[in-house]
């Protein structure tokens, strides 16, 4: 061999050897790990199968405390052998549009995705289609695409339940009563059907909506600015009650309300998710009401659905019994029936599912505000 010839093998060898080491780099955090685009991958065969779990965001907390871990341990419960791929976008559409290309670079053979926002995510769902690779939406719903299953909560029911529950409160059906209205994000169907379901019952209430904001990214410090504007507009006084369509930022908007020297407690307020924050507000009457999602039933459906579709099996249990127009076709879908909680029902609702535990929620100042509640 030359010298020559020598030299080129060397280098062919120095080059493969980096090769190797960029691509061990590049390799992503799988489930046990944390926000990257994930680990592994399946072999599109009879083997191991590799599912992708994309979240969007971390400002509500159920995604990172609930979504996740109930729905990594159902998967690993139905397939011992089955690898989830879990990234988190951090309310970044770009951001997500590169976690699911590695995902389906890495070989997914199921895509499990809560899109940021989802009018950007066709790409993704034509890319998974053309590789064969099925696509779940979750928690919110993928409009116009090919999407294989759909998994929720009925979102306008939910609004509904809401305003209801606010209303009920105020007394006389809201009559001569004003209120401040912060709805979610707009790139957010669901926050869309939430607001629509809640003007359902507050347009033909005697309530008037005083001030009404679509809140990017659901951000509790977006919110808490709302509100801040809203006092600010209408005066301590201008408002009865508030209608929020989710716990962080109602969170936001009552800590608006205590800065302006406005007591929470005389402004009942809805909220959503049954966060423990939340609750323990509840208890000591800052806000007046969530509402209980069954999160555990929702991510472990979802990976039922995502264990059998990985293995080329669709929905075999005959779990979508619902359907869901969403413009291109009619989506089997597992819609969940949402649940209001006020201080009177939290042992019957969160504690008893499991979704929280009295450790939880009774923690510190909020012990006494436990027992008064009856919660031990």
């Amino acid at each position: 061999m030359t010298s020559r010839s020598r030299g080129f093998t060397f280098a062919a060898v120095a080059i493969a050897l980096l090769l190797a080491i960029g691509i061990a780099a590049c390799g992503g955090d799988d489930d046990d790990n944390g926000n990257g685009g994930g680990g592994g991958g399946g072999d599109g065969g009879g083997g191991a199968k590799t599912i992708a779990l994309l979240l969007p965001e971390t400002k509500t907390t159920r995604y990172e405390e609930k979504d996740r871990p109930i729905f990594t341990d159902k998967v690993k419960e139905l397939c011992a052998d089955c690898k989830v791929q879990y990234a988190n976008a951090s309310q970044d559409a770009s951001k997500q549009q590169t976690q699911a290309e590695a995902a389906i670079t890495r070989g997914a053979d199921v895509l499990v995705l809560d899109a940021v926002d989802v009018a950007s995510v066709g790409p993704i769902v034509k890319h998974a289609n053309d590789k064969g690779i099925p696509v779940i939406a979750y928690d919110r719903l993928i409009p116009d695409e090919d999407i294989a299953f759909y998994v929720s909560f009925d979102n306008v029911k939910q609004g509904r339940i809401q305003a209801q529950t606010l209303l009920d409160k105020l007394g006389s059906g809201g009559d001569g009563k004003s209120i401040v209205m912060v709805n979610g994000a707009p790139t957010d169907p669901s926050a869309g059907d939430y607001k629509k379901g809640a003007h359902q019952v507050f347009d033909k209430s005697g309530v008037k909506i005083a001030k009404e904001f679509d809140t990017p990214d659901w951000s509790p410090d977006k919110a808490q600015l709302e509100m801040e504007q809203s006092i600010t507009a209408l005066g301590k006084d201008g408002f009865q009650g508030a209608y929020s369509a989710n716990d962080g930022m109602a969170g936001g908007m009552i800590a608006a309300m205590k800065s302006n020297g406005v007591d929470p407690k005389t402004k009942p307020i809805t909220g959503g998710d049954s966060e423990a924050a939340a609750i323990q507000r509840i208890l000591i009457g800052e806000q007046y009401s969530t509402i209980y999602l069954a999160i555990k039933q929702q991510a472990e459906t979802s990976a039922q659905l995502a264990v059998a579709a990985a293995q080329g099996e669709m929905d075999p249990d005959g779990l979508a019994k619902d359907k869901v127009d969403n413009g291109s076709k009619e989506v089997p879908s597992v819609l969940l029936s949402p649940i209001a909680v006020t201080k009177d029902n939290i042992t019957d609702t969160v504690i008893k599912d499991g979704f929280l535990t009295t450790d939880e929620i009774c923690t510190g100042s909020y012990k006494s505000a436990c027992k008064e509640a009856g919660i031990e």
